[in-house]
């Protein structure tokens, strides 16, 4: 019998687990924090250099479009802990059958979604 060949799979028509949507979640927050590094560390370095670069700095956070910004970085940080957390769990064998599975995948979800609205809240 010759071997099978792969098979083409559609990954939009897939529906994803919900362990498997945090997942690749934490994927692409981890990967957006990495692209926004660069303008946090400048921002950091333009607010310790002088008074006037720390007034800059507060009057540009001030606009609503880049505190939506911040609110996006925010929720992909507290999203990439949460769900790091989850993965060191996993890692010592708590948490591994389905239904904890499903139960943390929504926990980390819960948890990052609320403290990003209660952050979000103070910043605003």
């Amino acid at each position: 019998m010759p071997p099978r060949r792969p098979v083409y799979l559609n990954l939009f028509k897939i529906k994803l687990p919900l362990p498997g949507l945090v997942s690749i979640m934490h994927r692409v927050s981890g990967f957006a924090l990495f692209l926004v590094l660069p303008w946090l560390i400048y921002a950091l370095q333009q607010s310790l250099a002088s008074e006037q670069g720390f007034e800059q700095l507060m009057s540009w956070f001030a606009q609503p479009l880049v505190k939506l910004g911040l609110l996006a970085v925010l929720w992909g940080y507290l999203h990439h802990f949460c769900m790091g957390l989850r993965y060191l769990a996993l890692d010592m064998d708590i948490g591994v059958a389905l239904p904890q599975a499903r139960f943390s995948a929504k926990l980390v979800l819960a948890v990052s979604l609320t403290a990003t609205f209660l952050i979000g809240i103070r910043l605003w």
